[in-house]
Order: C-alpha cells, then sequence, then structure tokens
C-alpha cells in the first residue's frame, strides 16, 4: 500500500482553515475529484461520521463509505476508506507562523485487483498526488477568500 503525502501553506490562521475542512460535505467545492458526498445517518462531524463519496477521476468512477476515525479540533480528521478502494486518510493541520497554517494530507490506499492492485497503486501514486496538491491549492484559496460567518 503506497503512502502518498501532499502539503501546503494557507494564509489564514488554522482555526478559519478548520472551518473549511471540518464541513465534510462542502469537500466537493475544493476537491475536484470528488463529485458529491451523501451523509449516512444523523452525523455531519465527529468521530463515527459516515458518509458516501462519489468519486471521479478521468474515466474512474467509484462510490466509497469512509468513516472519520479521528477528530481533534482544530488540528486533526483522519478517515477510514471501505469500498473499491481501502484504506485510511488524515488531514492535519499545523502553526506555519503568524497568520498561516500548513496543511497535511497523507493517504494509503489498497487498489483492487483488477486495478492492479499494489503495483497499479505504485503507478497511481503520482496522478493522486497531483490531483491532491490541486485540491489543497483550491483549499488554500477558499480558505482565505470566504470569511466564517
Amino acid at each position: 500500500m503506497p503512502h502518498i503525502r501532499v502539503r501546503t501553506t494557507v494564509a489564514a490562521p488554522r482555526e478559519v482553515v478548520w472551518d473549511r475542512l471540518s464541513d465534510i460535505g462542502d469537500h466537493v467545492t475544493w476537491m475536484a475529484d470528488a463529485a458529491a458526498i451523501r451523509f449516512v445517518g444523523d452525523r455531519r462531524a465527529g468521530v463515527g461520521t459516515t458518509f458516501e463519496c462519489e468519486t471521479r477521476l478521468g474515466p474512474l468512477r467509484t462510490t466509497d463509505v469512509m468513516q472519520v476515525t479521528s477528530w481533534r479540533e482544530p488540528t486533526e480528521i483522519g478517515v477510514r476508506h471501505q469500498g473499491l478502494f481501502t484504506g485510511v486518510g488524515r488531514f492535519r493541520l499545523e502553526e506555519a507562523g503568524a497568520h498561516r497554517t500548513r496543511v497535511v494530507w497523507d493517504e494509503d490506499l489498497r487498489f483492487p485487483w483488477w486495478l492492479g492492485g499494489a503495483p497499479g497503486a505504485t503507478l497511481a501514486r503520482p496522478v493522486l498526488a497531483a490531483v491532491w496538491r490541486g485540491n489543497l491549492r483550491r483549499l488554500a484559496a477558499y480558505a482565505t477568500t470566504r470569511q466564517p460567518a
């Protein structure tokens, strides 16, 4: 299971970035590969929140169930992927100076055998990393232009 890590620094305080990141249903605003998010049950935040994430990347379409496994306000959200792709992911927010936040996104995903299994995941790693770096750029722009309510 290859490890993918992308990061960026956002010109906004950690609490502002957290407000954007912790709104899971709004991830479709800045994640190019997330086409839709549908919650399973009433929870919208915190450990145990479960949602279906419809993902579109090139010709690949999948809907995976994701469950929040860690929620440490305002520093971390972890998830478990279940479905076509399985594994774990985590967003971490770190102070990066005055009114700046470093966002670190880690993922460990298993690909199904028919998508090449571990070798397929290794080949897909640079593509996924590029898509997720773009997602973080959009999150950074979103966090610096949308002010808290």
